[in-house]
């Protein structure tokens, strides 16, 4: 046995077939709501692995999942593994140029998309010179549309058998990231990397296993009790990963097609959830609301922990959740598709000494161009060795860039700006892609969010850099203001960022904005608050 994702799991269902694996709540009345026992998901994910090496789709080869969450996201995730097909994430939001973009990028082959993308998928598919076999899930509410076979379809014709051939630790999973900045790009995982970068080798706050059998050892002489809930999509990286983690625990997984407030309160509730993941603000100050309106009195006792990963979960809103869920622990995981888990926020991170990570022992700040680590207090990006992944599918450019090789080791160099002290926390400064540089200083836009949040009339923030003659760019705030606010001047909130951030950080310009745009997972958009502030400032 080696340390493939879909052996692993096979070995955990192996000693508790019997347990809740997967439980699917959508919205009340919609009659969808399933339940799968470990050896349920696993003859499920066996059907859809053998319709698709059936339909012709080798090892190797790339399907991708245009899916809402749901019982068919995952079966189709584990039946990829099973079968040594590379399963591809695919962005709902899309449009038939971005869909091309991505299709023919990753090479896909296979396609399972849900019935409301259909003539997104009718667009795009006859522009791309590989997609040849396609999967719906539901029905098409219109009539023609590409060739489909439907999945009810395709589940019943693959057998729920396991019989496939022998993996390797070196079978592929691609991720494709949100694109914030550029068109998206593959991260290409092995399977063994994945698991111990990605799923903390079976055990992300304790020891890694030391051989593959040992994860389902550990499930056998544990028990059942903890439920997790990813909230995200789960074509974002982070609500997978979640979710191959509760599997690997051997535990529960809870899933609502898309995130409601008020349903995933009152799943967390019914479903005595334990671990919640979200991203950021975006996911965390929704929560909040129902939970000081509709939702108040909600029992959310059984909430030991709830993590963010791909944006902060701010200073203020954090302390706000704090007070209406004092027993549960805020984590602000800090990671990326390119690297996995680096680390946790410390306790003291917060607007006035920054966002500050105790990483792990793989990661380091260095140089870009020396690639050594750099001094106490100087400016350097964040990189990460050992289990990192081979590369950007399809891109040796950007791989050559992103990825090296130093004293027999591979490395990863990340997008993000950071500092070290002398105890070896890191503080994260923000992405160097992003970093504003106006009268020749540097801005980073998360450390001036972080501030204009701490205002109790906004909601939520985005800054951008907006050229400018005298400053080269000048610091721009796209804010969101709470419902019942009276409006906001700019002098306003320049008195209020002086208190927190140096003269040069202090936005020069305001533009309030009915809502703040961001990704599904609730990632920032910041090519569309700049242009948002580019058109205000004329």
């Amino acid at each position: 046995m080696e340390y493939n994702l879909a052996d692993l799991f096979e070995s955990v269902v192996d000693v508790v077939p019997d347990r809740e694996a997967l439980a699917y709540l959508d919205l009340p009345g919609t009659g969808a709501e399933r339940r799968l026992t470990y050896a349920e998901l696993d003859a499920a994910a066996n059907r859809i692995g053998h319709h698709l090496l059936d339909s012709g789709i080798r090892a190797g080869e790339h399907v991708g999942l245009h899916l809402y969450n749901g019982v068919e996201y995952v079966q189709t995730l584990l039946g990829c593994l099973k079968a040594r097909i590379v399963p591809v994430n695919v962005n709902y939001r899309y449009v038939e140029e971005e869909l091309v973009y991505l299709y023919r990028d990753a090479d896909l082959v296979g396609l399972v998309f849900d019935a409301e993308f259909t003539d997104r998928v009718a667009a795009a598919q006859p522009q791309t010179g590989s997609l040849r076999h396609l999967v719906r899930v539901g029905t098409a509410t219109e009539q023609g549309g590409p060739a489909a076979v439907p999945f009810t379809e395709a589940e019943s014709s693959g057998s729920p058998e396991r019989g496939f051939p022998a993996r390797s630790a070196d079978d592929q999973f691609i991720i494709y990231t949100g694109g914030t900045t550029g068109m998206p790009k593959g991260v290409m995982w092995r399977h063994e990397d994945l698991f111990f970068s990605g799923l903390g080798g079976g055990a992300p706050t304790g020891e890694p296993v030391r051989r593959p059998e040992e994860l389902a050892e550990r499930v056998a002489a544990g028990g059942a009790g903890i439920t997790f809930f990813p909230t995200p999509p789960l074509m974002h990286g982070t609500s997978t990963l979640t979710t191959l983690i509760g599997f690997n625990f051997g535990q529960r997984v809870v899933l609502h097609r898309k995130f409601v407030p008020e349903e995933v309160l009152r799943t967390v509730e019914a479903e005595k959830v334990s671990a919640m993941s979200l991203v950021g603000d975006a996911m965390l100050r929704p929560l909040i609301d129902a939970l000081e309106g509709p939702m108040k009195g909600t029992d959310m006792s059984s909430v030991f922990s709830v993590s963010s990963s791909g944006a902060i979960m701010s200073d203020t809103v954090s302390r706000q959740f704090r007070a209406l869920v004092p027993n549960a622990m805020l984590l602000n995981n800090f990671g990326s598709s390119e690297s996995g888990f680096n680390g946790t926020a410390t306790e003291d991170s917060g607007p006035e000494r920054g966002f500050r990570v105790r990483v792990n022992a793989r990661t380091q700040v260095v140089d870009p161009a020396t690639r050594e680590p750099v001094a106490v207090g100087e400016v350097g990006r964040v990189a990460q060795c050992g289990h990192v992944p081979l590369g950007y599918y399809n891109d040796p450019r950007k791989t050559a860039e992103t990825f090296f090789e130093k004293d027999g080791e591979r490395w990863v160099l990340l997008g993000d700006m950071a500092t070290v002290d002398e105890e070896g926390v890191v503080t994260v400064l923000g992405r160097g892609s992003q970093c504003i540089n106006t009268g020749g200083e540097k801005v980073y836009p998360e450390e001036v969010e972080q501030a204009l949040k701490a205002h109790p009339d906004v909601y939520d923030a985005l800054v951008a850099g907006v050229p400018d003659v005298k400053w080269g760019h000048h610091v721009a705030a796209v804010v969101q203001l709470r419902e019942g606010a009276g409006g906001m001047s700019l002098d306003e909130i320049q008195t209020h960022c002086r208190t927190r951030l140096a003269g040069y950080k202090v936005p020069r310009q305001l533009v309030i904005a009915d809502a703040i745009h961001r990704s599904p997972s609730g990632k920032a958009d910041y090519r569309w608050a700049q242009k948002v502030a580019v058109a205000a400032d004329g």
